[in-house]
């Protein structure tokens, strides 16, 4: 690999610059997994029935929000070549760009949820309980009403931080969060209103998302401005170049998001206890990979911010410096959820047998977890800001079905493994994800690629 220096009292980020982008990129990340957390207990006081319907929901919920953040994500890269470049016209005509086209993705996929949505829970997680099913049709509905306020709002985020502003995408996510968590307990346990309105509270806080993002994009001063809507025209040659890079960022992670479905599709057949435990697991692995994923966050714009300025050498430190950094935050952010399993679990309500299962999976995953993770998703979004999304995401979808979903699968039907099994996959793939991207950072192959054709 050819060796590259920096100038380190000429970079183009300070690390003063790094932390005021990072820090409420991992605030709003972990408030978010804090609040997902306590809306999971609220709703496990209802009953097991109310859980499971609303863990089986947010699989798919958590598929279509990907999405968005896919798509986002390539307005955001796009954007931040063009901050890169100082061109501040062609990054407001690719925020644009970017809203007409997730907010037209965004309404058919709500129509075809809301028309669909039994038809569509049954083909996915095949014969579930009657009451979990009803559960699950009332929250999809609520849900599905409100995708299309969630991705602008992902998208209008994800233009805040593609200039270097994340502090107030941060605020408004904590705004709405206490909105949610207030209109749960409200809705919930004041009126009594069950999954309904669990679901109402969170329909309201994305609407709030939304709205308080594109007011405050509409300001003059901002360094990148949407306004003036109606006479926003698509820009073909844009919308193209903004989605060869969203694409295949949103094949990647919606494959990611089938790929649970298929799990969970299987640790569905194993009951009531083994859902809910599952879906607690799943809470609190996402709760400590949060500083992971906010440092990719970071990494996207930083990178992309390099890459357009064309200053490549500096990419290739970034992306070493906060692989570090997040890998000292995932070890540290283990060990911290893994103290708290225990008290979650009796604070949670949960069953002694959902309890014991969720205990066990945590242990193997605070384990494993800082051997292997930071290296199969962090680089990633570097190569990602890079132009380099075919890689990735080529490699994502073959590690994720090989590895997740088909050894989980044999495991289960092979050797009546339980819900371990769909850890063991996680491993398999975290670890083959990790040597495949390192090699390809160390290739420099994706120095090479090109987001915008001068």
């Amino acid at each position: 690999m050819k060796k590259y220096s920096v100038d380190k009292n000429n970079l183009l980020f300070s690390n003063k610059a790094l932390v005021a982008l990072l820090i409420p990129i991992v605030v709003e990340q972990l408030l978010n997994s804090f609040m997902g957390m306590i809306d999971t207990m609220m709703v496990s006081n209802v009953g097991s029935e109310a859980l499971s319907g609303v863990s089986l929901v947010d699989s798919v919920n958590n598929l279509i929000a990907q999405l968005f953040s896919a798509m986002a994500t390539g307005a955001a890269i796009v954007c931040s070549h063009y901050v890169g470049m100082r061109d501040k016209d062609g990054a407001n005509n690719a925020a644009k760009q970017v809203v007409i086209s997730v907010g037209v993705i965004a309404l058919v996929i709500t129509v075809f949820g809301i028309t669909f949505k039994r038809q569509i829970l049954g083909i996915i997680f095949g014969r579930i309980e009657p009451g979990v099913m009803e559960n699950a049709v009332i929250y999809f509905f609520f849900t599905a009403l409100s995708y299309p306020f969630l991705a602008l709002f992902s998208a209008g985020s994800a233009i805040f931080r593609s200039c270097g502003n994340s502090r107030y995408p941060m605020m408004v996510s904590v705004i709405s969060n206490v909105i949610n968590i207030i209109g749960n307990y409200i809705l919930i346990f004041t009126f009594d209103m069950g999954v309904t309105g669990a679901a109402i509270a969170t329909f309201i806080s994305r609407v709030f998302c939304m709205v308080a993002v594109f007011v405050a994009l509409a300001k003059p001063r901002q360094d990148i401005m949407v306004n003036d809507y109606m006479n926003i025209r698509p820009d073909w040659s844009l919308i193209k170049t903004i989605l060869a890079i969203g694409i295949p960022s949103g094949i990647e992670n919606s494959m990611f998001q089938f790929g649970k479905l298929a799990i969970q599709s299987t640790v569905s057949t194993m009951g009531t206890a083994v859902i809910a435990a599952q879906a607690m697991t799943n809470i609190l692995e996402g709760l400590n990979g949060i500083f992971g994923i906010g440092v990719g966050m970071c990494l996207m714009t930083v990178v992309g911010q390099c890459m357009g300025a064309g200053r490549k050498e500096e990419a290739r430190y970034y992306i070493i410096k906060l692989c570090l950094i997040a890998e000292v935050g995932i070890t540290i952010s283990c060990l911290l959820v893994y103290v708290l399993v225990r008290p979650v679990t009796v604070i949670a309500g949960m069953e002694s047998t959902s309890a014991a299962l969720c205990i066990e999976m945590m242990t193997a995953i605070t384990i494993v977890k800082p051997l292997i993770w930071t290296g199969s998703f962090v680089p990633a979004y570097g190569l990602r800001a890079a132009g380099d999304v075919k890689f990735s995401m080529t490699t994502s979808i073959i590690t994720m079905w090989g590895c997740r979903v088909a050894l989980c699968i044999f495991l289960v039907r092979t050797y009546n493994m339980g819900p371990m099994a769909v850890w063991y996959g996680m491993f398999a793939d975290w670890a083959l994800r990790s040597v495949i991207f390192f090699s390809r950072f160390l290739s420099g192959k994706w120095m090479k690629k090109e987001v915008i054709k001068n």
